[in-house]
């Protein structure tokens, strides 16, 4: 790990070797950003945030362990008070990560997304365009969820269904959610599931398989309820009547 150096450019704020922070980009206090990070213009760093922090893995971790690139956050990008940025992480223009979220090495946010407060996003996922993610969510290594897709507050994704004892080597079997799903608060996904486009998971159901497109799914375990209607898609939503 470079060594950190204080800075003027705000109070209590330390650096690492080669950071690249934009004209007008907004610090709050007590920030450390780590070597190589890129800020482009426009963004706001909260308080106590840290960027591009060296991952830590445990001795049996499944993650990579090749070093990371540099954290990179795109023009507009918001990181609140108290959020961690590891490494290789990319924060899209205008995404914002909420209070005390974390976003790990090599995951990416997408432009406009939204990450709540205390959420974890972990390693090597891949988040799209305008998803919502509400607070205390755990977003399980190497999941991939498509743009305008909805997260409610307690989601819980899964990629481990031998629960620690797969073998050494054996890749994540992440969910993957497709455009435009929705996942009500408290809900399960189990290693593996694909969320079909445009389905509805309702609030704690645990989902043990493949959900078909424009399905609504609810219960433990979640079944099918009814389908979802034409005026209730993303596009009929989002044009103004008349």
């Amino acid at each position: 790990m470079s060594a950190l150096q204080p800075s003027e450019l705000a109070p209590g704020l330390l650096l690492g070797e080669g950071v690249q922070i934009a004209d007008g980009v907004e610090l709050g206090g007590n920030v450390i950003i780590h070597a190589g990070t890129r800020i482009a213009k426009r963004c706001v760093i909260g308080d106590s945030v840290v960027i591009g922090k060296p991952p830590t893995l445990g001795r049996h971790s499944t993650a990579s362990a090749e070093q990371p690139s540099p954290a990179t956050l795109a023009e507009g990008a918001a990181v609140s008070a108290g959020a961690v940025v590891i490494a290789g992480a990319e924060i899209g223009a205008d995404a914002v990560v909420g209070d005390q979220a974390q976003v790990r090495e090599r995951a990416r946010v997408g432009a406009e997304s939204v990450v709540g407060r205390g959420t974890a996003v972990d390693n090597d996922v891949t988040i799209g365009a305008r998803v919502k993610i509400q607070s205390n969510c755990y977003v399980t290594a190497g999941t991939v969820i498509e743009d305008d897709a909805f997260l409610g507050p307690g989601v819980t994704l899964t990629n481990d269904g031998t629960m620690g004892r797969h073998s050494v080597g054996d890749p994540p079997d992440a969910p993957t959610l497709r455009r435009a799903c929705r996942v009500g608060g408290g809900a399960v996904i189990l290693p593996g599931v694909e969320v079909g486009e445009e389905a509805v998971i309702g609030a704690g159901a645990v989902v043990l398989a493949d959900v078909p497109p424009r399905k609504v799914m609810v219960g433990v375990p979640a079944r099918e309820l009814r389908d979802i209607a034409d005026e209730d898609l993303l596009e009929r939503w989002r044009t103004p009547s008349g």
